[in-house]
């Protein structure tokens, strides 16, 4: 809640009971009547104080009240505050003196419901006490404003739909529902809004406001502390903005709260209505098999098997734990192909939704089977869209496109059901919202036989299963030999010099990324003869700094063996490398590959040897040095490193080049954020 108080005049109440008026700096002059807002931050209300609307609030003048505050109404027209807010041994009394009997009585039953609990808003109603402290202390941080901005998906699809509508924006009043940072409301005045009212409930607000002044933006964008179901703005709006969607697009309930923002938006459609941006939310279901998954989850239950911890027989337990870990939906992302059917579309239009209408939703399911196998359960991601007059914008959290800080959802059946390609698989989704800001989620799946599996999961209390790692491709999905099919394309890759597998007969060389190795640049490359007697020191992953142009071939790496301690075969080996006629002994994986995490490391500017006295790129490898048999050993191994594509894909030992040859990485292009129409 955010109230706002105009001409209050605030004085200073001694020991003595003498008035006298409070001193507010340097730049304002004692007596100075203030513009006061009350700010429901749920645990305490702030007092914040500023000269006019337009002015930054006063820096040493904020009070914080609590439940346990003494606080009093004092004549007509006067409140009583004992601050002490700032230390508890110190405290000081003010006198907040009202132009309007009407303002004082506002201002004391305000107060009044705090301390009483007394809240009667929408917001109130359908929110636990303690889930809305947790929400928007959470929402508090920067760090967590940090990581929905630098989504580099979500906040550029924003920005895009909007500058791309400018008509809609141009000349407007612009409503932004929970601002956050307000990074919306500053789009929304790039694309020329004539007004901004940022409303936002957490802490965050005094954030926004300090982005505000310091962007010179303050004319233009107003922030509002408080719940959009309880602050008040002065007019009505031409648009609505925001960004409300969570996990499965309706966990947080926040959609209710975009809903309820159009009690301020001029009538949707026609010339000159109101818009919302977004205007459109599509959630999207699938049905999916991922074994490892499921037995994953499993799994996790199995601690409670254990008939003897301790002491103590577990296993009673075992059917609780199972049934808690499949209540837990399922966030991270995966491979298209798990999805067994076309995904079931359930959408909700933002500008004709009503808010009751997010309260219980039951979605009828019917998929036709496209692939053999066990359904697990089903898979949920939602799009966005931004309707605007000049162009339609998507936003789109589907595994096919660049990841968002939303990943997509799966939610578990019990009892996974067998089913063949061309069958009908029906049932339903029903999500039921709660008191702790998010839904009850019921899933029942019906076979062609009639066999119902089913459960009921807990959209509060997700399992963050997403590690960083690309998704990995469903098993059984190649329909040729992968091996061939590598071959394949390198033989088609260098049919120019009918290379065959990597060997070019009129040369007698072997081709290796498209490169012959000792071509005819004359580099001292390769006199790689392995060698037993070396042992490498455990240490083996000191490096240095290459600080010449030449190639080198030979870095450790490389799996298997019978040793567990060893990177090749049962014992660690080492190779001879012959470079400007003075070997070198490294230990190095079969056929002395490079591995390609070499390859990938950022160009390193400073040696440890000396600084670099050419431009060509360097890389760090072992440092002979290192190996205390060849202490005579040079600690600098010539090398260009931008001849070595580097590709995350390619085994060790697919590094090989000639010096003065370049080649580009290829990596996989990305869509451009907002292209969808």
């Amino acid at each position: 809640m955010a109230l706002t108080f105009r001409d209050v005049t605030i004085c200073d109440v001694t020991e003595e009971g003498n008035i006298t008026p409070k001193d507010l700096g340097s730049s304002i002059q004692s007596g100075t009547p203030l513009l006061i807002q009350l700010l429901d931050e749920q645990e305490n209300l702030l007092l914040r104080f500023r000269e006019n609307e337009s002015s930054p609030p006063i820096t040493n003048l904020s009070i914080e009240l609590y439940k346990e505050s003494e606080t009093a109404r004092f004549g007509t027209k006067s409140y009583v505050i004992r601050d002490d807010s700032t230390h508890p041994a110190s405290y000081s009394t003010l006198l907040l003196q009202f132009s309007r009997e009407s303002d004082v009585i506002k201002f004391a039953d305000t107060i009044r419901k705090f301390k009483t609990g007394n809240k009667e808003s929408v917001f109130a109603q359908r929110t636990e006490e303690s889930s809305a402290v947790q929400y928007f202390q959470f929402y508090g941080y920067l760090s967590q404003q940090q990581n929905m901005m630098q989504d580099y998906v979500r906040t550029s699809t924003y920005q895009k739909a909007i500058l791309a509508n400018m008509s809609d924006f141009k000349d407007k009043v612009i409503l932004d529902v929970g601002a956050g940072s307000g990074i919306l409301s500053f789009f929304a005045v790039q694309a020329g809004a004539r007004k901004v009212y940022a409303v936002e409930a957490s802490s965050m607000a005094k954030h926004a406001e300090t982005l505000v002044f310091s962007n010179k933006v303050s004319p233009k964008i107003a922030v509002i502390p408080g719940k959009i179901e309880e602050i008040s703005i002065p007019e009505q709006v031409d648009v609505i903005i925001s960004e409300p969607m969570g996990y499965m697009l309706f966990n947080e309930r926040m959609l209710e709260t975009y809903l309820h923002a159009k009690k301020w938006l001029k009538s949707t459609g026609g010339q000159g209505g109101g818009k919302m941006f977004p205007s459109q939310g599509d959630l999207h279901i699938a049905p999916f098999t991922d074994a490892a998954l499921y037995m994953e989850q499993m799994n996790k239950a199995n601690f409670w098997i254990q008939d003897h911890f301790h002491g103590v027989n577990l296993t009673s337990l075992k059917s609780a734990a199972v049934n808690e870990y499949f209540r837990q939906p399922v966030v991270d992302t995966f491979d298209i192909r798990i999805c067994m059917a076309k995904s079931f579309k359930y959408s909700v239009n933002f500008e004709t939704a009503a808010e009751s209408d997010l309260h219980r939703m039951e979605i009828p399911l019917s998929f036709t089977i496209l692939q053999s196998g066990e359904v697990h359960g089903l898979a949920f991601w939602f799009d966005v869209a931004f309707h605007g007059s000049t162009q339609s914008v998507w936003l789109s959290t589907s595994p096919t496109q660049p990841l968002t800080h939303w990943y997509q959802v799966r939610c578990l059946v019990d009892t996974p059901i067998l089913l063949y390609r061309g069958q009908q698989l029906t049932g339903h989704v029903i999500l039921t919202s709660n008191k702790r800001q998010s839904y009850d989620v019921e899933v029942e799946l019906v076979s062609p036989t009639g066999e119902r599996v089913k459960n009921t999961l807990d959209l509060k209390n997700p399992f963050f299963r997403y590690t960083g790692q690309a998704p990995q491709p469903p098993p059984g999905v190649h329909e040729t030999s992968p091996s061939e099919q590598y071959w394949t394309t390198m033989d088609t890759t260098n049919s120019a010099t009918t290379i065959v597998n990597g060997v070019d007969p009129s040369l007698n060389q072997v081709v290796m990324n498209g490169h012959h190795v000792a071509a005819a640049n004359p580099v001292n490359l390769v006199d790689i003869t392995p060698f037993n007697s070396i042992i490498a020191p455990p240490q083996h992953h000191q490096q240095q700094i290459i600080t010449s142009q030449h190639a080198v071939l030979g870095s450790p790496g490389g799996t298997g063996g019978n040793n567990r301690n060893s990177p090749g075969l049962g014992q660690r080996s080492s190779t001879q490398i012959v470079v400007q006629g003075q070997q070198i002994g490294v230990p190095c994986s079969i056929g002395g590959g490079i591995s390609p995490s070499l390859f990938s490391q950022q160009p390193i500017h400073q040696s440890v040897s000396g600084s670099l006295g050419h431009s060509s790129s360097s890389i760090v490898v072992p440092s002979p040095s290192s190996y205390q048999h060849h202490p005579q050993a040079s600690s600098t191994i010539p090398f260009n490193a931008s001849s070595f594509p580097v590709s995350n894909n390619l085994m060790i030992g697919d590094y090989a080049a000639a010096l003065g040859q370049q080649q580009t990485t290829v990596q996989q292009a990305q869509a451009i954020p907002g292209t969808f129409r």
